[in-house]
């Protein structure tokens, strides 16, 4: 019997692939790393996790403007599709501070975000609900892509160096 908490801990001692951080002019937004399970990464390759440590206050709403903005760029989805999945978000995500934590860890079937406040002795919590695959493949592209608007991101994050 494995509680959600017991399998966010499996993943959490997976091995590091890479890591990145984002940065806006003279503000770091992020860091992030990209996890699995022997530490190496390939495009469709099933399991691994994204884990966002925020390095600035950001709310809700920019986070899921953001979001919008890269599936656009991407050309990612429907516009029925993009809409349906930021309603999701916006009632998933929370605001975030510096040092909060959000991570998504995918599978073959798709995914699930966890969150962990900054400052919290608490294990990483899951958020309900599981995503799709359709939603996992155009989230993850948003780093992980060929067409992604960070490449030097993507780069750092899949260990293509």
């Amino acid at each position: 019997f494995c509680t959600p908490p017991l399998l966010a801990s499996d993943w959490l001692r997976w091995h590091n692939v890479g890591r990145a951080t984002l940065s806006w002019g003279p503000f770091t937004l992020y860091d992030s790393q990209l996890l699995t399970p022997d530490g190496r990464w390939q495009p469709q390759r099933w399991p691994l996790a994204l884990v966002i440590t925020y390095r600035r206050d950001i709310t809700r709403q920019s986070l899921l403007e953001a979001t919008q903005e890269q599936w656009q760029a991407q050309q990612i989805g429907s516009a029925p599709q993009r809409q349906r999945w930021l309603q999701q978000l916006s009632t998933l995500w929370p605001d975030v501070s510096n040092g909060d934590r959000l991570a998504f860890q995918a599978d073959e079937r798709g995914g699930q975000f966890f969150w962990q406040p900054a400052g919290t002795r608490t294990p990483i919590e899951p958020l309900e609900p599981r995503f799709d695959a359709a939603f996992r493949d155009a989230f993850l592209a948003i780093w992980l892509s060929e067409k992604t608007q960070y490449p030097d991101l993507r780069q750092q994050l899949t260990g293509d160096q």
